[in-house]
């Protein structure tokens, strides 16, 4: 079963509320893209029944690879919908084309916009830096005027091409160890991607820039990066995930099955990730397990 990816951004100028008030911006970004998509899903037009329940996943990314603020949702969706009669439904169009992107966008401006009008008058986000008279009307006015961007990557194959795409972004840092080139007193060297071919330059920022934009991407604390809905839901998926595996004609999961993450992996995803990522040949071992440490309050994300 193909899986669609697609990207759901937040404009540019709604990254002054977000160092605010970063806590309500994520849960309402995640909850006005699993909305939209939700709705799209049980439309008829696009998947041939009425109140279909769809299977997808969210994960968060708030940066850009030179680490400026860039709020971002990826979604992987099942190309398909579970039906009321545990039939799974597959598109109208194409099995691998799920929704128009342009009527995607407008959906989703107009949820977050009612999301973020309902917030200011209610007083929930009382520090908007823009919350103001003619600051509020100003960033309304160029809020409705561009097209909020939803772009629909290529599609993704059968499940364990998703599950290794998902996999690589899931548990992503605003920028890995190899992207770092050199450190000295002055500056940090890395590379960032030059354009879709796979090229790549080097950017230099001094360290305390460096350091600052990193800490742009500290999340709240308890913040969910990834969130699972319709069939993948918790509240559900025993019984409808359970239905999908029947009108999908996959075998029964085995809940006495015991198996390890690297075996997950290396079954579903062809993938050994004991294996170092350099020189894929020598295998990562553990010299030491670091306690977590709770921190109280939330993280000020702002710069």
């Amino acid at each position: 079963m193909p899986s669609a990816h697609l990207v759901f951004t937040l404009p540019h100028s709604l990254n002054g509320l977000y160092g605010m008030h970063p806590r309500w911006v994520i849960d309402t970004l995640f909850a006005c893209t699993a909305q939209t998509l939700s709705e799209f899903a049980a439309n008829p037009k696009w998947m041939g029944v009425a109140d279909g329940t769809p299977a997808f996943s969210l994960v968060l990314h708030t940066w850009t690879q030179d680490l400026q603020r860039h709020i971002h949702l990826h979604a992987v969706m099942a190309c398909g919908v579970l039906d009321q009669a545990g039939q799974w439904s597959l598109p109208t169009r194409k099995s691998y084309f799920l929704f128009p992107v342009h009527a995607l966008s407008k959906v989703f401006r107009g949820k977050f916009m009612q999301a973020l009008a309902r917030a200011h008058h209610k007083g929930a986000i009382e520090r908007d830096p823009q919350g103001q008279n003619a600051a509020w009307q100003t960033r309304q006015q160029q809020l409705y005027k561009h097209d909020w961007v939803v772009y629909a990557k290529t599609p993704l194959g059968g499940p364990a091409q998703a599950l290794e795409y998902l996999s690589r972004y899931t548990h992503r840092t605003a920028i890995s160890n190899e992207r770092i080139r050199a450190i000295n007193t002055d500056e940090v060297a890395f590379t960032v991607r030059a354009n879709d071919k796979g090229g790549k330059r080097l950017e230099r920022l001094p360290g305390e820039e460096f350091v600052r934009r990193f800490m742009l991407h500290v999340l709240p604390t308890g913040i969910k990066r990834i969130r699972h809905y319709g069939v993948l839901a918790s509240s559900c998926k025993g019984v409808k995930l359970n239905a999908a595996r029947r009108a999908l004609q996959m075998p029964a999961a085995n809940p006495q099955a015991m198996e390890s993450a690297q075996g997950f992996m290396a079954r579903v995803a062809k993938m050994e990730v004991g294996l170092c990522p350099c020189c894929k040949v020598g295998r990562l071992q553990v010299t030491a397990v670091l306690p977590g440490q709770a921190l109280a309050g939330e993280h000020n994300t702002s710069a």
